[in-house]
C-alpha cells in the first residue's frame, strides 16, 4: 500500500546519508521534498505540517548537524515521527469488561464491515480463545443477515438466530441477552450502513449504542477511500465516540493517506487492517512497523509471526528429515514456493527485510515476481511424481509435453531445473554443516521440532515491551548483521542485494522462511 510514498521517502532519505556532514539547508531542502511526498500521498494537510515541524525541530539542532552520522541521525528522527503519527504503541481490542462484551462495529456500505466482522471473531476465536456471538442488525440491505450467518459457518462463530421484523435495536438487545444466557465472551453487533452518511444512519447507530452500552466502537473504514475515510471517522466519532478503528484494503495501491491521517486527524487508534480477501487477512496494526516498512527498514517481527502461523510444522519436519540426508527434489522446491506464497508472496517477505526497497525494484524490473513463482509451480504440476524425484529423466520430449500442459515454454522449464540444481547443491552443502545454516533455520521456523530460538517467546503471545526488545535484537532498523555480502546464485544480470545483506530468494539458490538458505535474521555464518 505504502509502496510509492516508501520509494519517494527512501530515496529522499537515502540522499542524506551520502553526506558526510549536514547544514541546515540541507535539511529543510529534504523535508521540502518530504512534505511533497506526504501531500502526494493523500496525507491530510495539517498532518503533513505537524510532522514536518516536528521533525524540522529536532533535525536542524546541534545533536544532528555536528553528529558523526547526521543523515541517519534524520532518519530516525523522521522514524520517531511517523510512529508518533501514526499512534506511538499500538492499541489491540479491550476485553476489560464483563462478559459477555459488546462490539459495536460501525461504518459506510461496501466498507467491508460484515467481512471484518467475521473476520475479528475468528482472530478472537482462534486466538484469544474467546466465545463469540456475532449478530447483524441491518434489517435494510437484502441477504445482509444471510451474509453474516454464511460466513459463520464459514469460520465456525455462532451467529444470532434471524427472526423476521424485529428492528435493530430490539435484535441488538436480544443478542446482548442470548450471549449472557448462553455463555459468550463476546458478543459482535454488525450494525446497518449507508452509501453516504446521514441523519436517519447516526441516529440507529446512536440508539444501538444506547441500548447495548458497547466496550468498543469499531469503525471500518476502506483504506482506498482516502481522506474520504478521516471524514467519515471525524463524523462517526462525532455522533457516537469511537474507540478505535479497521482499516481494509490495506493491501491495495492506495496512496496510504488515510493510514498516516486517520490517528493524528481523529485522535483513535488503528487496531486492525484488512490485508487480503481471505478471511484470516487480518492484522494487529504496529504503528512502529509500519514506520519501519515505509522507510524501507523492513519489518523482520511480523515476518517472524506469518511465518510461525504459515508454516506446516509436520510437512517442514519431513523436510529437514530429507535436507538432513542431502535429499532435495522438485516436488520439495514446489512446497517452499508455496510457502513462499502463503506468507505473502515475494514482494509481501522482500517487504519485511531490512534494505531491500532497492534490490525490490531490480528484481521486478528483471520479471521476478510473485507471477514466476506461481508459473514455477504450474510446471511442476505438470511433470509426473517419477519426473518430480528424479529430474533427470527431463529430456526434451518430456519438457515439450510439460511446457503445453503448464502453459510455458521448454526454456522456462531450463531455468527451473537449473534453479532446482542450484538449491539442491546448497543443501547438500548445508546438511554437511554441524550445527550449521540449516539447523540455524530450522529452530527459527519449527523445523524439526525446534520451534522458536531458545530464549524467544511466540510472538503472537508477547506485549509491547517484549516486541521492541525483539525488534531491537534482530536489527530491525539496521540491516541484516552477520550476513555476508555478494550476489544471490541465479539472480538476473543486473541484481544485485545490498551489501552486507544476503538474504535469499526461492527458487534463486537458496530460500527464505521454511526455504532454506542463509538465515535472515543475522548471525554468522558457519
Amino acid at each position: 500500500m505504502f509502496g510509492t510514498l516508501s520509494d519517494r521517502l527512501s530515496g529522499i532519505l537515502s540522499g542524506l546519508t551520502r553526506r558526510g556532514s549536514l547544514t541546515e539547508e540541507d535539511v529543510n531542502a529534504a523535508l521540502r521534498e518530504v512534505r511533497k511526498a506526504l501531500l502526494e500521498a493523500d496525507v491530510a494537510l495539517e498532518v503533513v505540517r505537524s510532522f514536518t515541524d516536528k521533525v524540522r525541530e529536532r533535525a536542524v539542532g546541534a545533536e544532528v548537524l555536528k553528529s558523526v552520522t547526521p543523515g541517519q541521525q534524520v532518519i530516525k528522527i523522521v522514524n520517531d515521527a511517523l510512529i508518533d503519527m501514526l499512534g506511538g504503541d499500538g492499541e489491540g481490542i479491550g476485553f476489560d469488561a464483563v462478559p459477555p462484551v459488546p462490539i459495536l462495529m460501525v461504518g459506510l456500505q461496501g466498507s467491508g464491515k460484515t467481512t471484518s466482522t467475521a473476520k475479528i471473531a475468528k482472530r478472537l476465536t482462534d486466538r484469544a480463545k474467546k466465545r463469540v456471538l456475532m449478530a447483524s442488525l441491518d434489517t435494510r440491505r437484502p441477504a445482509a443477515m444471510e451474509q453474516l450467518a454464511i460466513l459463520g459457518k464459514q469460520v465456525g462463530v455462532e451467529t444470532l438466530p434471524i427472526v423476521a421484523g424485529q428492528s435493530a435495536v430490539q435484535i441488538a438487545r436480544r443478542a446482548i441477552e442470548a450471549a449472557r444466557l448462553g455463555g459468550y465472551d463476546v458478543v459482535m453487533l454488525d450494525t446497518a450502513g449507508r452509501v453516504t452518511l446521514d441523519d436517519t444512519l447516526m441516529a440507529e447507530v446512536a440508539e444501538v449504542k444506547a441500548a447495548t452500552n458497547p466496550h468498543e466502537v469499531l469503525l471500518v473504514a476502506d483504506a482506498l477511500t482516502g481522506q474520504d475515510a478521516v471524514n467519515t471517522a471525524r463524523a462517526f466519532d462525532a455522533r457516537v465516540g469511537l474507540t478505535g478503528i479497521v482499516l481494509t484494503r490495506m493491501d491495495g495501491d492506495s496512496r496510504g493517506g488515510a493510514a498516516l491521517s486517520m490517528r493524528a486527524v481523529t485522535g483513535k487508534p488503528i487496531k486492525l487492517v484488512g490485508t487480503g480477501e481471505k478471511i484470516d487477512a487480518l492484522e494487529d496494526f504496529h504503528p512502529s512497523r509500519v514506520a519501519n516498512r515505509i522507510l524501507g527498514m523492513g519489518d523482520i517481527v511480523s515476518l517472524v509471526e506469518r511465518a510461525a502461523e504459515t508454516v506446516d510444522a509436520d510437512k517442514a519436519q519431513a523436510l529437514a528429515q530429507r535436507l538432513a540426508k542431502g535429499n532435495f527434489d522438485l516436488a520439495d522446491m514446489r512446497m517452499q514456493l508455496q510457502q513462499m506464497e502463503k506468507m505473502g508472496g515475494l514482494g509481501g517477505v522482500m517487504g519485511m527485510l531490512p534494505g531491500m526497497k532497492q534490490m525490490q525494484g531490480q528484481l521486478a524490473n528483471s520479471g521476478v515476481n510473485d507471477k514466476m513463482i506461481k508459473r514455477q509451480i504450474a510446471i511442476i504440476d505438470s511433470m509426473t511424481p517419477a519426473e518430480r524425484k528424479n529430474p533427470d529423466l527431463l529430456k526434451n520430449s518430456r519438457k515439450k509435453r510439460i511446457a503445453a500442459g503448464s502453459g510455458t515454454s521448454p526454456e522456462a522449464i531450463n531455468k527451473l531445473l537449473k534453479m532446482h540444481r542450484g538449491m539442491a547443491d546448497m543443501m547438500k552443502a548445508m546438511s554437511k554443516q554441524k550445527g550449521g545454516m540449516l539447523g540455524k533455520l530450522g529452530q527459527m521456523f519449527g523445523i524439526g521440532g525446534g520451534g522458536l530460538p531458545p530464549g524467544m517467546p511466540d510472538p503472537s503471545k508477547m506485549d509491547p515491551a517484549q516486541l521492541a526488545e525483539l525488534r531491537k535484537q534482530l536489527g530491525a532498523g539496521g540491516g541484516m548483521p552477520g550476513l555476508p555480502p555478494g550476489g544471490f546464485p541465479g539472480l538476473p544480470k543486473g541484481v544485485t542485494p545490498p551489501a552486507g545483506m544476503m538474504p535469499k530468494l526461492p527458487g534463486l539458490g537458496s530460500g527464505l522462511p521454511g526455504l532454506g538458505g542463509s538465515n535472515p535474521f543475522g548471525g554468522k555464518k558457519k
